[in-house]
């Protein structure tokens, strides 16, 4: 005895049956599930490697170089050169002082470290790494401390942007800020790299991932990784902070997670990387959720 199998007309849906999302023609195709990540405060280091590249970069297109002479050396301006009717400039080292190689594999000393004829680039170098170390480690509010820090970035630059850093160090006591093409270098390359490890490689090892119905969390390097319900879930995008989520973030901001049913979880991630639209993301996900039981039951 066989029973008839109901037949339904190409592109209906049965009753009972949700119907499946399916993108308009050139459309975005919907979210499978959206990770987030949290990253540590060395992310915001970004500027300072980046500062290096370039002020190495600019102090080798400078063309000048560094001598390395004993304490005393004086120079002696418009000398003839010995076979030449040409005039020099002259260093003349003390009585009994030589001029030390310039490195310290080789016996020549003749100057070749590659450094800028002026203080810009090491003042702006340096202007960088404070205002990143103060940006990392203390927490701006306010309309007032914006407007502060953005006026010394802003006339810091100007400065540098006349060449007028080395008459304003000249007036604070002569100080001197250079350094040459492979001291930016060895600052650059060793933080980059640490930089880079950290953001793409150990920072993943704590992470959030939602899928429709599902939460995966893994809060700690070492921690197994825990799946909850998205039942109850809350999720809140923080950015109380202009300079280090906007500024150095690019757009960043903390997330408070708090999970409901019996794991009941509550903690944060640091730093997330683009939170606003992963935030829209997130909810259109768990929204499509919602709407799936009500389609069934229709």
């Amino acid at each position: 005895m066989s029973s008839a199998v109901p037949t339904y007309p190409v592109g209906s849906v049965p009753p009972g049956v949700a119907p499946a999302a399916v993108p308009l023609s050139g459309g975005p195709v919907p979210d499978e599930e959206i990770r987030v990540y949290g990253h540590s405060n060395l992310f915001y280091w970004w500027p300072v490697w980046a500062v290096a590249f370039l002020m190495a970069g600019l102090t080798f297109l400078d063309g000048h170089v560094m001598a390395i002479v004993p304490r005393g050396t004086m120079v002696e301006q418009g000398q003839t050169a010995p076979g030449t009717d040409k005039t020099r400039d002259v260093l003349l080292t003390p009585p009994g002082e030589t001029v030390p190689p310039a490195t310290a594999t080789s016996s020549d000393p003749s100057p070749r470290l590659r450094v800028a004829a002026n203080n810009n680039y090491g003042v702006v170098f340096t202007g960088v790494l404070l205002l990143v170390v103060t940006i990392t480690n203390l927490t701006l509010r306010g309309l007032a401390s914006v407007i502060a820090i953005a006026i010394l970035v802003i006339l810091g630059l100007v400065v540098a942007l006349f060449g007028w850093w080395d008459q304003v160090l000249f007036w604070l006591g002569g100080v001197d800020v250079r350094m040459n093409a492979g001291g930016y270098l060895a600052i650059g390359i060793p933080l980059f790299l640490i930089w880079a490890f950290s953001t793409f490689i150990y920072d993943h090892y704590t992470y959030l991932i939602v899928s429709r119905g599902q939460v995966r969390i893994r809060r700690e390097i070492g921690d197994g990784e825990l799946a909850v319900d998205t039942s109850g879930l809350l999720l809140e995008k923080k950015r109380d902070d202009l300079f280090r989520h906007w500024l150095l973030g690019l757009g960043s901001g903390d997330l408070h997670v708090k999970t409901g049913g019996p794991a009941n979880l509550d903690f944060e991630l640091n730093n997330v990387l683009f939170i606003g639209s992963k935030m829209a993301r997130i909810q259109d996900l768990i929204r499509e959720k919602e709407i799936a039981p009500q389609a069934a039951t229709a």
